[in-house]
Parts: structure tokens; C-alpha cells; sequence
């Protein structure tokens, strides 16, 4: 009976032991997971910033923080686009702001840009992910994809038989170890690259490029034979194969991912807001219209990508940017904000005529053209060249107008509109103690007044009626989309030599 008790003891003592071996074992586990969980999340500082939805309406204005790549944010013939830009511009509408969009440099830095107060939204593509959902709160999801290995086939692909090319690619994971593949560390294919290594039991070669590669530009870089494999969500790679049609992505790496935008922790009254007016957009053709035209509709994104008006291919604005930079020079401003007038006159069409007879480029009136000495009204070099001179005409009117912007937008209203109405305007302005020497806020007030009997009616004003809506929106939008252009366009020294006609 002695023998048993002791041995029943004896049992005991060694299960105490295992069992504190076993939670010893378990802590340092779970340290050196957390450990590398925290090692493989950006490096990332949680700050203190916080703004609520009610402050960002006081403002008024929404910040969007994206990507500069062909699907979320780019230029194409001189109109900024983009999947991420028309929703975001719709999604301000919505929320009646006006919308600033932030483009980070380097894709690494988004969540600490947006985590530090740089803006309110990330509006790009972003997979949802454990190690992310710790720093930042994922929107209601915009789609499902998922991630595939991109590759070349061989390069005589199109003479050969399907098994043939099935043989010199990669068709299952398991074929990866070994092989060197390409990614972003901060992204989700790298985090999935490392899972997969669990998961197929064998190394992959993991090699990092810079966070300010985009996907695109690594999918450029193996279509170039720079590198041999990177990752990526298939509908990118989809779009991306319809221009280079080398590339195989039928081997998928992944389940069903959620790609979705992301605000701050501290935000949730932003959230509730963007993920209701997700829930109504989605509802409307408007939403998968949009969608299709940047995912889908492989012959438009083709033809933009073969285009030198694509900003990402040469910089460019227009075929007409070294006639406009041959003629600011006498202006003084920069030529990303004539071209970005001319896109509002005539959306770059020299043919371009109006209801009121206005043509060209700049769409200049036959009497005005006649006086510019224009004997060719849809000449650009001559239009761009008459219109440049009236624009130095008008701007010599408002001597009086000391900030420079302030004298700018004075100078494009009166193109717009004439300068007799926005003499009325800043007379009217005067007469209700505001700063007739302010566009902002102050004359263009007056301005959107001008359409209305109360006030045209006054003795302060000469010109009458006009439908001051129009010189309102035609100042703010040509500054919005010159904003866009600064971003996209580096900025040159203007030419030296004039251009013929």
C-alpha cells in the first residue's frame, strides 16, 4: 500500500513538472511569435493624432492618401483617373468636401502618413490583413481577389502547345521552393510568401525590392526579364497581361482576400460614414462601371497605356506642352496651370467650337482673335500664343490685387466671364464690407450673386446679369486639376525657343 502511495506520488511530481515544462514552452512560443509577428508588421508608430468627422467637416475638406500607379491615381490626357480617384471624389460629394488628394512616395509609408495625420483615408487597394487590422481600421471591403504568382512564359509561348508551356512554368506552389521571388516587404504578398513556406514545408528565396516599386513596376520588371517572379492580386495581374500577354498568372498562391481602404483606430465616426455610402454606392451601376473600366475593360487600358499622354509613360500633359511652355514664359506662371486652363476650354481640342462661337484650344472669340492678330483661330500655336496675350491683358487690370494666386484667379474669371462682370463683382463686394481684392471667399461670392435680380439689379452694377456659377467653377476647377498636375507632372524649365506655326 506504502509502495503504491509513493509511486502515485512519484507520478505526480513528474506531471507537475511536464505540465510547467509545457506552459514554459508555450510562453516562450508565444514570445517569439508575437516577437516575429512584430518584426514582420511595418515599421509603425501608433500616433496620438486624432481628428472626428465633425472636425473634418469644419474644414471642409476630406485628405485622401493613395498610390500613384495606373489603377488607383494617375493622369491620362490631361484628366486625372484612376478606380481609387473616382470613388474617393465621389465619396467627398457625398460628405459635401472638398477633397485633397496626399501621394505617398513610398507605399510603406502610407499608414504611418495617414497614422500622423497627413490624411484622413487611405483610398488604395489594400488587402486585409491581422498583422494591418492592429494599426488601422478596414472599411467594409470594395472587392475579393486573390494573389498569384506572375511569371514569364517561354518566349516562342505562342507556337507551343498549352502542355508545353505548362512544363517550363511553375503550375503549384510547391514548385516555389527554391525559386526566387520579388515583393515589397511591407506588403501582403510578403507576409503570404512566408506563410507559404509553412504551409509547402520548404524555403522560398524572398528577395525585397523598394516600397516605391509599385506592383505594376514589378510586374514591368519581370515582363523585362529583370527578375524572374513576383506576386500579385490577380485582377492587377490580369490588367497587367492584357498589355504583356508573356505573362502566366494561373497559379494561385492564396484563398479569396478582402481589398479594402483604411482609416485611423481614433476614427470611427469617418468609418460608419464611408462604410454607409459603401453600402448605398454598391448598389448603383455607377460603382461596378467604374470597377470595369479600370479592371476589366482591357482595350481601354491598353490604349492608355500605350499612349504618351499616360503620365506614368513620359511625363506628359498634352501634345501641346512644348508650345504652352514656349509662351508662359511672358505670363509667369507655371505651365502646368495654363495647360490645366486649356484642358477647361477645350479639353485639348484645337477644333473645338462653342455655342457662342468661341474656338480653338483656348476657344477665343473671332473679335478677339482679330485684335490678338490670330489669322487662324485653330492653329494651336497661334491660339495658345493670342490667348497667352490675353490673359497678359487682363492680368494688367488687377494692379491693384497684391497676392499673386488672388491675381491669377482675378485674371481667369475675366477670361471666363469679361472683366465688366467681374468689375460689378468686386464692386458689389465693396458695397457689402468684404475685400473687392479677393477672389476667395470674398469676390467669387459675389460672383455666384450676379445670377440673381436682388443683386444685378443694384446700382453698383453695370454689366447686368451673368450666370455666375460658371467663372465660379471655371476658377476652382482649373486649380483643382492644376493641384492634380503638380503631383503627377515634374515640374521643367520652360522652353526657350518659340514655336512656329
Amino acid at each position: 500500500m506504502i509502495k503504491t502511495l509513493r509511486s502515485f506520488i512519484s507520478h505526480i511530481s513528474i506531471l507537475k513538472f511536464s505540465l510547467s515544462f509545457l506552459i514554459l514552452g508555450t510562453l516562450l512560443y508565444c514570445s517569439e511569435k508575437t516577437n516575429e509577428k512584430l518584426e514582420k508588421s511595418p515599421d509603425l508608430v501608433l500616433d496620438d493624432y486624432s481628428k472626428s468627422l465633425s472636425e473634418i467637416k469644419k474644414d471642409g475638406k476630406l485628405s485622401v492618401i493613395t498610390i500613384y500607379n495606373s489603377t488607383s491615381y494617375f493622369l491620362y490626357r490631361g484628366k486625372p483617373m484612376g478606380f481609387e480617384y473616382e470613388l474617393v471624389k465621389k465619396l467627398a460629394d457625398h460628405l459635401d468636401l472638398e477633397l485633397d488628394i496626399k501621394v505617398a512616395e513610398d507605399i510603406d509609408h502610407l499608414f504611418d502618413m495617414l497614422n500622423a495625420g497627413e490624411g484622413d483615408l487611405i483610398a488604395f487597394g489594400l488587402s486585409v490583413t491581422e498583422d494591418r487590422k492592429e494599426i488601422v481600421n478596414f472599411t467594409d471591403y470594395h472587392y475579393l481577389t486573390h494573389q498569384v504568382l506572375v511569371q514569364r512564359r517561354p518566349e516562342d509561348w505562342r507556337r507551343l502547345p498549352m502542355y508545353k508551356i505548362k512544363r517550363r512554368t511553375i503550375n503549384d506552389p510547391i514548385e516555389m521552393i527554391g525559386k526566387t521571388v520579388h515583393v515589397r516587404k511591407n506588403s501582403s504578398y510578403f507576409e503570404r510568401l512566408e506563410n507559404l513556406e509553412d504551409e509547402i514545408g520548404g524555403q522560398i528565396d524572398i528577395q525585397l525590392v523598394p516600397g516605391n516599386k509599385t506592383t505594376e513596376d514589378i510586374i514591368k520588371m519581370v515582363v523585362n526579364k529583370e527578375i524572374d517572379y513576383t506576386i500579385a492580386d490577380y485582377n492587377i495581374a490580369a490588367i497587367n497581361q492584357t498589355y504583356n500577354p508573356i505573362l502566366d498568372i494561373d497559379t494561385e498562391i492564396s484563398f479569396s482576400q478582402r481589398i479594402a481602404w483604411a482609416v485611423r483606430k481614433n476614427s470611427p465616426e469617418l468609418l460608419v460614414a464611408i462604410n454607409s455610402w459603401l453600402k448605398t454606392i454598391k448598389k448603383k451601376d455607377f460603382y461596378y462601371v467604374v470597377y470595369n473600366k479600370y479592371f476589366k475593360n482591357k482595350k481601354s487600358y491598353r490604349r492608355r497605356i500605350k499612349s504618351k499622354f499616360y503620365s506614368k509613360n513620359e511625363g506628359k500633359i498634352s501634345q501641346y506642352d512644348e508650345i504652352v511652355k514656349a509662351n508662359v514664359e511672358s505670363l509667369g506662371w507655371d505651365w502646368r496651370l495654363l495647360s490645366s486652363q486649356i484642358f477647361q476650354e477645350s479639353r485639348f481640342k484645337p477644333n473645338e467650337n462653342s455655342w457662342a462661337g468661341a474656338g480653338g484650344l483656348m476657344q477665343i472669340m473671332p473679335a478677339t482673335a482679330k485684335d490678338l492678330g490670330i489669322s487662324d483661330i485653330t492653329n494651336p500655336a497661334q491660339n495658345i500664343r493670342g490667348g497667352t496675350k490675353y490673359l497678359e491683358q487682363l492680368r494688367e487690370k488687377f494692379t491693384n490685387v497684391k497676392d499673386s494666386i488672388q491675381k491669377i484667379k482675378f485674371t481667369l474669371a475675366a477670361y471666363n466671364c469679361g472683366l465688366g462682370h467681374v468689375r460689378d463683382a468686386q464692386r458689389l463686394a465693396k458695397a457689402f464690407d468684404e475685400n473687392p481684392y479677393e477672389w476667395d471667399d470674398n469676390v467669387e461670392d459675389y460672383m455666384l450673386k450676379l445670377s440673381s435680380r436682388e443683386f444685378f439689379s443694384r446700382p453698383e452694377v453695370k454689366y447686368g446679369f451673368v450666370r455666375g456659377r460658371e467663372p465660379f467653377l471655371y476658377v476652382k476647377e482649373i486649380f483643382l486639376r492644376y493641384e492634380h498636375y503638380q503631383k503627377l507632372i515634374p515640374f521643367e524649365t520652360p522652353a526657350t525657343k518659340v514655336v512656329s506655326n
